[in-house]
């Protein structure tokens, strides 16, 4: 990398091998993982620039400190992830305990001979860190060696004044902190206003003054008796439809052949406000268009083909339409059942199961996967309302407490079929859509607001290193000692020694395999 800033004339531009060496982690077995014991950190701990240990870390025996001394880590190491899709994040280890360094993650070891403040380290990191990302996505693969990380240049200021942009940079970054994390808690504090919202909807709470004022409203047992009963007309008029559409008279008792709608799964459910009623998703969609879900193999991504959802496409209530693939005709056509029409709902019943979005025009004959439910919502019905129900906590628990499955969990048709739903007057929830819509508003504006703000901070972050990097955030002192003295003096030295040729490196073996006490390259996989 090169530097084409004028650096202060006591700075030096060095490579980062000059300053340190960057090590690579060790390939621990997962059949070594215990649930205590020496902590062991992986990309997954590198959490906003800090080490951070949450419910998924993993541990390993005492022992290996003593067997694996080489990867034991130093209060004060900075960290940086070398593969995948977090490439480049990084992370200082302040903890005073001991933990071990896994695979995949980088730590650089500043040479004794060099002064570099412990502090400005994290600092050097951080500036090149998008070169990082930049370098390790120029591969088929992310991931970046150890030796092209050596390989980049960074200017070095004297230690001194290391020590006064550390100081300064310090307080800076204190105030800009600060204002992050508050930023943070109101995004938090966001979306439990939101889960509020939606609990209060469903539960009555937010339209008990307005059923003061409107008293005499269609109760919902009224309301549920006309909906199940123009639920199975319709069916028959379907059936009829078909059996003249064939010229068929229809056969005797073909009534008979109609199935009641499963009734709602009421185990645990909070008392409903005088009126309400609860319902199950089956007996609020229609017979002709049951609940299903989708193709099970939509194959290749053909481009002139039939569009189909996923569940990662469906995100904040909504279907990323630009992320669609198309599947061939001939599969759309044999999952017939799972064409959508505008107005649909869509469920996520498999993986991240819970997801709740409307069909748009634009998907009008689309598709799903065998991972989402469709849902034909009666017209008897908002359908914002009953989406607001699913959103809310109590449908979500019913899914958590119905899901099934090890490595990846799902909701079963039968399960969603019989999902409770409250009920209410249709009045009534025309005015809970309004007022979830009206707050939800408001919310999006904010987490907008949020958004924006973080982004300038981070903007603000970076300027400052920037200055920092460019030695214009502190003065400079003609007294301090040029960087590059100590950088040729170490230079020399080292010239001298590849001469005399360079040690071996010692072995350990860690259950049949040989690994390097102080590896520097880590390997692919975690």
């Amino acid at each position: 990398m090169s530097n084409d800033i004028t650096l202060p004339i006591n700075w030096f531009n060095a490579r980062f091998g000059e300053l340190c060496k960057v090590q690579g982690g060790n390939a621990f077995r997962s059949q070594d993982y215990q649930a205590s014991g020496v902590p062991l950190v992986r990309i997954g701990n590198l959490i906003s620039n800090e080490i951070a240990f949450p419910e998924s870390t993993v541990f390993l025996p005492e022992s290996f400190l003593a067997e694996f001394p080489g990867f034991v880590l130093n209060q004060g190491d900075v960290l940086i992830a070398m593969s995948g899709a977090t490439t480049g994040k990084m992370g200082v280890f302040r903890h005073n305990g001991p933990a071990l360094l896994n695979q995949r993650v980088g730590r650089f070891q500043f040479k004794e001979e060099i002064k570099v403040d412990q502090r400005f380290a994290a600092l050097l990191v951080e500036k090149i860190r998008d070169l990082v990302v930049k370098t390790a996505y120029g591969a088929a693969q992310p991931n970046i060696s150890p030796s092209q990380i050596e390989e980049m240049e960074v200017p070095l200021p004297p230690f001194n004044e290391q020590l006064r942009i550390v100081s300064k940079i310090e307080e800076l970054f204190s105030d800009l902190d600060a204002g992050v994390a508050a930023l943070k808690r109101a995004k938090a504090n966001l979306k439990r206003y939101r889960a509020a919202v939606l609990k209060a909807a469903v539960e009555g709470k937010l339209t008990e003054e307005w059923r003061t004022k409107h008293p005499a409203q269609e109760p919902a047992s009224a309301l549920l008796a006309r909906i199940l009963k123009e639920r199975r007309q319709k069916w028959e008029a379907d059936q009829l439809a078909k059996f003249a559409a064939a010229g068929k008279e229809p056969p005797k008792n073909w009534q008979e052949k109609y199935v009641e709608p499963t009734p709602p799964d009421t185990t645990d459910l909070p008392q409903l406000p005088e009126g309400w009623k609860y319902g199950s998703l089956e007996q609020l969609t229609s017979a002709a268009r049951p609940i299903c879900y989708g193709i099970l193999m939509p194959k290749e991504n053909v481009p002139q083909g039939v569009l189909y959802v996923k569940v990662k496409d469906m995100k904040g209530d909504r279907i990323d339409l630009a992320g669609l693939q198309r599947t061939t005709e001939a599969i759309a056509t044999d999952f017939s059942r799972a064409s959508l029409k505008a107005g649909d709902w869509l469920l996520s019943i498999r993986g991240t199961y819970g997801r709740v979005a409307e069909v748009p025009i634009e998907l009008e004959g689309g598709n799903i996967t065998q991972d989402t439910a469709r849902l034909d919502i009666t017209i008897k019905m908002s359908k914002d309302f009953v989406a607001s129900a699913m959103r809310g906590t109590r449908c979500q628990n019913y899914f958590k407490r119905v899901a099934r499955g090890v490595a990846v969990k799902g909701v079963n048709i039968a399960d969603v079929r019989r999902c409770p739903i409250p009920i209410c007057s249709f009045a009534e929830q025309l005015e809970v859509a309004n007022l979830v819509g009206e707050r939800f508003s408001q919310i999006e504006a904010a987490e907008t607001e949020i958004h924006h703000s973080l982004v300038r901070a981070a903007r603000l972050r970076q300027s400052i290193l920037k200055r920092a990097f460019e030695g214009k955030l502190v003065p400079q002192d003609p007294k301090d000692e040029p960087a590059g003295v100590l950088l040729e003096r170490l230079r020399a030295k080292q010239s001298i020694q590849e001469g005399k040729g360079k040690p071996s490196h010692p072995t350990r073996s860690h259950g049949g395999r040989r690994v390097k006490s102080n590896q520097l390259e880590g390997r692919a996989d975690e």
